[in-house]
């Protein structure tokens, strides 16, 4: 999938058939303008539209007031992208950065529209850059597979070449965004929550935010297959270990499900609308739960 085109164009018919419909619709503009959704209601001053009165909050007060309207604007997306040597891994399916681009599609696809835009900051390998690649905001349906095919021909990470965590990617990303949107950020934050949940806070502040968290089932548990070598995919440090101990077995089952609570619990200080999704699992129908959560919800994502 992540070498040729057609991947892709079968990637975007599995996104569009199975998905339309659930992430599209008109996105509010954050300020206020011309547009059909009410907001807040101020004192009517000369020249405003008498057609805007708000006769209700009028008698209340006893004092003309006219409500004021929403703008409808286009909405500007940006990926933040985990392609960092841990994301080349997978026992299930497929491995985790597929899973990465298959998430990226489906936010890219399912939010193309007229005036619409989408960037990208990927976070791959060491360098004088600090491991960031930036894909400027642009619209239209040639941008956004080219965008993809970009994700998708990126190297392996190079073991023990590791730039600007995650969290320093966010703070520069955060930096950057002049306009409010929608950041979603795709990783399967294994960094130390404590260095990237405030910045991923900042991000939440100002921006709708989504956290997809990526992940593979060997990421929690371990199989009895008697010796296995365990390889560190960021630093290359190599292991054996017995996994017919039962003991063992249970003490990193203990440990990952310790680790994945602790990034649950961060992700939702920050405020993040969180979006899990696993190498053995049909990620477009838990991406279709999750939507259909949020919206009962009315929160965001």
């Amino acid at each position: 999938m992540r070498h040729l085109p057609a991947g892709l164009r079968r990637l975007e018919l599995t996104v569009t058939r199975r998905l339309d419909g659930l992430l599209q619709g008109d996105h509010l503009g954050l300020v206020p303008g011309p547009g059909s959704e009410a907001a807040e209601a101020r004192p009517y001053l000369v020249g405003d539209d008498v057609r805007r009165m708000d006769w209700n909050v009028t008698a209340r007060v006893a004092e003309p007031h006219v409500r004021d309207l929403i703008a409808d604007r286009e909405l500007e997306t940006w990926v933040l992208l985990d392609a960092s040597a841990s994301m080349d891994f997978g026992t299930g399916d497929m491995e985790k950065r597929d899973l990465a681009l298959a998430a990226v599609a489906a936010v890219g696809f399912l939010t193309e529209r007229a005036g619409n835009r989408i960037g990208a900051h990927i976070l791959h390998g060491g360098g004088s850059a600090g491991g960031a690649r930036v894909v400027p905001a642009r619209g239209g349906r040639a941008h956004l597979m080219a965008l993809l095919h970009a994700i998708s021909a990126l190297p392996r990470a190079v073991p023990g070449e590791r730039g600007r965590p995650l969290g320093g990617h966010a703070e520069r990303l955060a930096a950057m965004l002049r306009r409010r949107g929608l950041v979603v950020v795709v990783s399967d934050f294994l960094d130390d929550p404590g260095t990237w949940e405030r910045p991923l806070r900042r991000l939440a502040a100002r921006h709708q935010l989504l956290a997809v968290e990526v992940i593979d089932p060997r990421e929690l548990t371990l199989p009895d297959v008697g010796v296995l070598t365990l390889v560190d995919p960021e630093t290359g440090r190599r292991r054996e270990v017995s996994t017919a101990s039962a003991r063992l077995r249970e003490r990193y089952a203990a440990a990952a499900a310790a680790q994945r609570g602790a990034v649950e619990a961060a992700l939702r200080r920050t405020g993040a609308a969180h979006l899990r999704l696993r190498t053995d699992r049909d990620w477009v129908m838990d991406l279709i739960r999750h939507v259909v959560a949020q919206r009962r919800a009315g929160g965001p994502g």
